[in-house]
């Protein structure tokens, strides 16, 4: 993709379908890329920690900072910001670019204070909010029933689960601030449709994190793991900095809080600050309900939520960070076909790809965990892992359709009607999540997830065909069936072509032969969908190609 040439306003356009397609291609090639070096950092993580203690501390205590990462610096601060900066680009570059200083440094004095606050709190909140259920006695059972043999003073030597827990959290709440400035970094960066250096970051992010656990974790335990997660916060920062100097970036030391502008994101934050908060409280309440389960549970939760958001992230946050520039343009302009036209486009390519995806996770997803055994993550810790992981599989599609429809109410300032989607999801996740755990354990959460999050994307779905006068649905609806059709074709060889594949005989090491395994099930499933989709009438499979291949096909995403 030849990124554009920035002048002195940024272009008011919408891009065609074209554009889009090859905007989305390279983003998922990054992701992609992206995503396979972060299973190394994932491989070594549990060969070196598996899901036992160590790392359901890591998990529980990452989730405080991630949260309120969310709600300051992440999801509430690029939907508010993008629509409000892309305006004032078009008409005045100068207070665009001193809302932009002004936002930035508001941002940054909010997360340090609240990274302060949290990191005075952190053991109280680890003990009575986040992990009630660590708040028993660190010893085992062994060192008290044998106290000669030397478990009991490792026991007392060593920190408990609480603060440990709190003394990760507090190393972690670094990466608060600096993906504070991070977030507003890439929210630049998309409003003038420059998406690879924001791609590449979660990249960098991981360097840091393999880094960690695979040098500093060998000094310094499970900490060194938190400080390499620190480092790569530092990397996805810095490696948009070229971006911003391209793009002309200009910055200034205030703190104008009565500038309008500044308002007008604040007031638009907020709603959906509150919705990433519920959304947020979802995860809490599942790291919860795992520390009052078997040990593992929380690292198994963690593993099986990182897994499933592989394709989640490739297919269904690739095309919203792709689209929300676009309708943000399309809504300033008053363009409601146009709107209706990219959002059905966009969903489409999200059906198609998500609902094959969800398949393979629940028919190939056990070889493919299987591939990170080694070390101190069993067959055993797989299994569980993998049963968490095909629970969520619902969540792929569930998820990756939010990321649009979400999108779609935020590029029209509205805020409120995705909040009241949330609260209703919560109210609904918190019900059946404590309903499933007794018979699914952990994985009922997982299954809660994608569940809930499906009726939230139907209420609004509703909600968003009235007041656009229709969103194609027919066509949704259609090739929603005609992805299904297909799928469960695919399975049905995936199933059918198994046995064969597992009995080739490869003289290779265990963690090999499984990828190749799993490669050609997946690879034949793969084939069969395409040719099935094919056969059905799934027109943007023939499509897609010649929309990313060629610059001079102009092709609308309007429905057929």
């Amino acid at each position: 993709m030849t990124q554009p040439t920035f002048a002195e306003s940024a272009p008011q356009t919408a891009p065609n379908a074209a554009a889009i397609a090859r905007s989305a291609a390279v983003v998922i090639f990054i992701l992609a890329a992206g995503k396979a070096f972060s299973l190394s950092e994932k491989w070594i993580g549990l060969d070196r920690f598996g899901i036992g203690l160590d790392w359901d501390t890591f998990a529980t205590a990452n989730q405080l900072p991630e949260q309120l990462y969310n709600l300051i610096g992440g999801g509430a601060l690029a939907f508010a910001f993008i629509p409000v900066f892309g305006g004032l680009l078009g008409k005045d570059r100068a207070a665009a670019w001193r809302l932009a200083s002004n936002l930035l440094n508001t941002v940054l004095l909010v997360a340090f204070t609240l990274a302060t606050i949290t990191a005075i709190l952190a053991p109280w909140l680890v003990a009575n909010v986040l992990a009630p259920g660590y708040a028993n006695p660190y010893a085992p059972t062994s060192a008290i029933t044998n106290p000669l043999s030397g478990e009991l003073l490792t026991a007392f030597a060593r920190p408990d689960r609480v603060m440990q827990t709190a003394n990760l959290m507090r190393i972690l709440l670094l990466s608060l601030v600096i993906f504070s400035a991070s977030g507003l970094f890439s929210g630049i960066l998309h409003t003038h449709q420059h998406f690879i250096l924001p791609a590449l970051s979660p990249i960098l992010f991981d360097v840091g994190n393999l880094f960690g656990v695979t040098f500093l974790a060998s000094r310094f335990g499970i900490y060194g793991a938190a400080i390499g997660a620190v480092m790569g916060a530092s990397l996805h920062a810095l490696i948009q900095v070229p971006g911003l100097i391209r793009c002309r970036a200009q910055w200034r030391p205030l703190l104008d809080w009565r500038d309008p502008a500044l308002r007008e994101v604040i007031v638009l934050m907020i709603p959906r600050a509150i919705g990433l908060a519920l959304a947020n409280f979802d995860l809490l309440v599942a790291y919860n309900i795992a520390s009052q389960l078997e040990t593992g549970s929380s690292a198994a939760l963690n593993r099986g939520y990182t897994l499933m958001q592989l394709p989640q992230t490739l297919i269904g946050t690739a095309m919203g960070i792709v689209i929300f520039p676009t309708l943000a343009v399309l809504s300033a302009a008053g363009d409601r076909d146009g709107k209706r036209a990219a959002m059905s486009g966009a969903l489409r390519f999200i059906l198609i790809a998500s609902i094959p995806a969800a398949i393979m996770m629940v028919v190939a997803g056990r070889p493919l965990v299987g591939i990170l055994e080694g070390g101190a993550f069993d067959p055993d810790s797989a299994d569980r892992v993998f049963n968490v992981l095909r629970l969520f599989a619902l969540s792929v599609v569930t998820w990756s359709v939010l990321e649009v429809v979400a999108r779609s109410f935020y590029a029209d300032k509205d805020m409120v009607t995705p909040l009241i989607g949330e609260i209703i999801q919560t109210v609904l996740f918190l019900i059946l999540a404590t309903t499933f755990v007794q018979t699914l354990r952990i994985g009922g959460v997982a299954f809660a997830n994608g569940l809930t999050v499906g009726l939230q994307v139907i209420f609004l779905l509703v909600i968003l065909r009235r007041r656009w006068g229709g969103i194609h649905e027919g066509t949704l609806i259609l090739t929603t069936l005609k992805a299904l059709a297909a799928s469960g074709v695919m399975a049905l060889a995936m199933t059918a072509v198994w046995p064969l594949i597992e009995s080739l005989p490869l003289p290779i090491p265990r963690r090999f032969l499984l990828l190749v395994q799993a490669g050609l099930q997946i690879g034949v499933g793969g084939v069969v969908y395409l040719i099935v989709a094919t056969l059905l009438g799934v027109t943007e499979i023939r499509r897609l190609p010649g929309m990313i291949l060629s610059r001079r096909k102009q092709l609308s995403p309007a429905a057929d």
